[in-house]
């Protein structure tokens, strides 16, 4: 299928699509006028793709979890990623308690009726 159709069929951009290719996370070939053609299996590919960028992950970090994670559309995990998706989740949650903090020491101060100093 072309770059085109498999945009069309996932809602992903056909930069996103070659930029996926380019790190390795697609399997295309090259038709005869040059164009980048890419099995049907590619769809569910560029859905998983997009859906571990949701979560967090970067293309390189994509690019390390084995075919269980990155082959299959919908797949939430496998043994080998467990951990991986284990620390992603511990840092995630450091975040949200560090915003937590910012945002009563904000509330706070605004009550206090003073301003937050400037960084």
């Amino acid at each position: 299928m072309s770059i085109g159709a498999l945009a069309r069929e996932t809602g992903a951009s056909v930069r996103s699509i070659r930029h996926y290719d380019e790190h390795g996370l697609l399997t295309s070939a090259r038709a005869s006028n040059g164009y980048r053609i890419f099995p049907p299996t590619a769809i569910q590919q560029v859905k998983q793709i997009q859906r571990l960028i949701a979560t967090g992950f970067s293309l390189t970090e994509i690019r390390r979890f084995p075919d269980c994670m990155r082959l299959i559309e919908g797949a939430v995990s496998c043994p080998e990623t467990s951990e991986i998706q284990r620390k992603r989740l511990a840092s995630i949650e450091r975040q949200i308690a560090d915003l937590e903090r910012r945002r009563a020491r904000l509330c706070q101060m605004l009550a206090e009726g003073t301003a937050p100093p400037l960084d």
